[in-house]
């Protein structure tokens, strides 16, 4: 972490971005971007720790983007902390960020849109239809307007991060996706700037989330393999917190497909809400085979 707090270049047009980008790829170095919906907290700033490391020119942005919200969702509401991101983003040496309009992402006449196909449609996709497409029509923008090297987003949004890594395969985009880990509260709390809205009691029941991925990790390592009697105990530990449900998984990693049986590495993913607050979790399963822990495959993103 940076201490001088030396406030990032603020740029709010598209073309004051690419000047930027273009001056410093001129200058030889490697452009990091961290695309953000703003409301920072650690978990974006281990993700501008990450940029800074590998890359000469670390770009952020802030866009609360109104395409990936349904019409019940919380658009309006989201957080909007543009003064203390600023300061967040100085203190990890943030070089600049892009905080634009609407209009300069979906200018007037906008109609282009971006599905991503079968890694968009179970899960997140059933519960917030077109909320991928939203998601991957500006991350298609802000890749266009940043030209990066390197894209960082963290696990926490575990299938964001297949749908990004499914943009850029498919499109062929010469960026490099960097997924970096989850970052938790001392209990085991996932940030998330949606924790905000927690009231106090909300907040020790949402630890029913990552009890609930833990005790998947438990039963696994315990020698529980069906997918059917795991998936029914972390239930039984989202209920008993007076979660509503809307969805327990274990998965295929890079393909979100579901598994009859733990024999292979997996993934666990819960959504859930407490009041008007969504909030979701995931964490790697991996089985035991003959004492030793199988490894994921070399593609999945969380490695």
């Amino acid at each position: 972490m940076h201490t001088d707090l030396k406030s990032p270049e603020l740029l709010t047009t598209a073309e004051q971005l690419r000047v930027r980008v273009a001056q410093a790829r001129a200058a030889g170095r490697k452009i990091g971007l961290v695309p953000t919906m703003g409301a920072l907290h650690a978990g974006h700033a281990s993700l501008i720790d990450a940029a800074r490391r590998e890359c000469g020119l670390t770009v952020a942005t802030i866009f609360v983007n109104p395409t990936q919200f349904g019409p019940n969702e919380d658009f309006s509401r989201y957080p909007r902390t543009l003064e203390g991101d600023l300061v967040l983003l100085a203190r990890h040496g943030t070089d600049c960020v892009f905080v634009p309009t609407p209009d300069q992402i979906y200018p007037p006449g906008f109609e282009t849109t971006v599905d991503v196909g079968s890694v968009a449609q179970p899960l997140e996709g059933t519960c917030r239809p077109g909320h991928f497409q939203g998601v991957a029509t500006v991350v298609l923008k802000l890749f266009l307007l940043a030209q990066p090297d390197v894209a960082f987003f963290g696990r926490k949004d575990y299938q964001q991060s297949l749908v990004v890594g499914c943009l850029i395969r498919d499109f062929g985009l010469p960026i490099e996706l960097r997924v970096c880990a989850t970052i938790r509260e001392p209990d085991g709390l996932a940030l998330s700037s949606r924790n905000r809205y927690l009231s106090a009691d909300e907040r020790q029941r949402a630890l029913a989330l990552s009890r609930s991925l833990a005790l998947a990790a438990r039963l696994v390592r315990e020698g529980t393999l069906d997918t059917a009697t795991i998936e029914r105990a972390m239930r039984a530990e989202l209920t008993a917190a007076q979660l509503a449900i809307e969805y327990v998984a274990l998965a295929d990693p890079e393909t979100l497909l579901p598994l009859a049986q733990i024999d292979r590495p997996a993934v666990a993913l819960v959504a859930a809400r407490l009041g008007k607050t969504r909030l979701i979790d995931n964490e790697p399963i991996t089985p035991l085979k003959n004492g030793t822990r199988l490894r994921a495959s070399l593609s999945d993103p969380r490695e």
